[in-house]
């Protein structure tokens, strides 16, 4: 029962990683899409490459945060299920209502509220939840700065230049720009992924003679963090969430692409250049950010450098409300669907 159980939670992760790429491919294509650059069947294309392509650069930081959440010497298999179940129910729900909300909190709200149902607070590493909600506010400040430092410099730099030749040379830049986020999109976020099934994979052999575990679910260790994962995990990880952002996500495009500022291909090179800035540096120290949350406030700091009210900020503040209870009615139905699952399966 448990190895089947181990089984679909393997198969749920990946499903999980196919959404996250949908939902989340408006984080990747909407500027280029909103300018024209690229077509919407190109501009998938070339992100969804780009998100495989994360496979050959990133270590594994953001996978061992993620596994390390909760103390999985003291959670179980239904635990990791039902925070798993909890959050593609959230993602497909943000997703129909076009609300580009963090697939990467409702991952880690629902881990932590399904470990809380199991075993109260002391299962949870706090501090590792708290460095990931304070970055609910980071991230998008630090986007919209660096977004309208980078738009800064770069006026600066082609303030002489011919109007129409510059908009054909950031054309050409956007799609270096949207390849670097997208490869900053696929090290974050399929890491998270990774992460879980590591955790499933270690409760499932904790207690066992290292020697005895099998080859396919070997985990290296390296200083107490996770150096090396079978090779089927990251794959089938990166695979899955190129897969995803293939399908696209238009009704999240169409908020990003246009609702908060109108773009031009300058205004996309910047918050491309400046959100992919934001995935690399937090990537390296291994916390796990919204990708949403840094394109979206790489967007607003582009529109402030024309004016303040280019931003539409209503729009903003909408996505800010979503955006902050994530994590908590992640948490909230991962604990109820635990509760449920114990009841229906007699398991804990």
């Amino acid at each position: 029962m448990d190895f089947t159980l181990l089984i679909f939670i393997v198969v749920l992760a990946f499903a999980f990683d196919l959404i996250n790429g949908f939902h989340d491919a408006a984080n990747s294509i909407a500027t280029v899409v909103s300018t024209k650059v690229l077509t919407p069947f190109q501009a998938v294309l070339w992100a969804a490459f780009f998100n495989f392509l994360a496979y050959l650069v990133f270590q594994l930081n953001i996978a061992d945060t993620i596994a390390k959440i909760v103390d999985t010497s003291a959670i179980t298999l239904l635990v990791i299920l039902s925070g798993i179940i909890a959050a593609i129910m959230w993602n497909l729900l943000t997703w129909y209502l076009g609300i580009p909300s963090s697939s990467s909190h409702t991952l880690v709200g629902g881990f932590a509220g399904a470990a809380i149902a199991f075993s109260g607070w002391e299962v949870v590493h706090t501090g590792k939840i708290m460095k990931i909600g304070i970055f609910i506010f980071l991230a998008p400040l630090l986007g919209m700065l660096f977004s309208y430092l980078l738009s800064i410099l770069l006026l600066w730099v082609s303030r002489k230049g011919n109007p129409f030749r510059l908009d054909k040379k950031f054309k050409h830049l956007q799609l270096l720009s949207s390849a670097l986020f997208s490869l900053g999109h696929g090290g974050n976020d399929a890491q998270k992924v990774m992460g879980i099934i590591a955790a499933a994979l270690l409760v499932f052999f904790n207690g066992v003679d290292p020697s005895a575990i099998p080859h396919w679910a070997q985990i290296e260790m390296l200083n107490g963090k996770i150096h090396n994962i079978p090779h089927w995990i990251v794959l089938g990880c990166y695979t899955a969430i190129s897969a995803g952002t293939l399908m696209g996500g238009w009704r999240i495009v169409k908020t990003m692409g246009s609702k908060i500022t109108k773009l031009t291909p300058f205004e996309g090179v910047a918050a491309e250049g400046a959100g992919a800035l934001l995935l690399f540096g937090t990537e390296a120290f291994g916390i796990p950010v919204s990708t949403t949350h840094t394109i979206t406030g790489a967007i607003m700091g582009t529109g402030l450098t024309k004016r303040v009210t280019a931003v539409r900020w209503g729009v903003t503040i909408n996505l800010l409300y979503a955006w902050i209870v994530t994590i908590p009615i992640s948490m909230l139905l991962a604990a109820g669907i635990y509760h449920l699952l114990s009841l229906i399966t007699g398991l804990h």
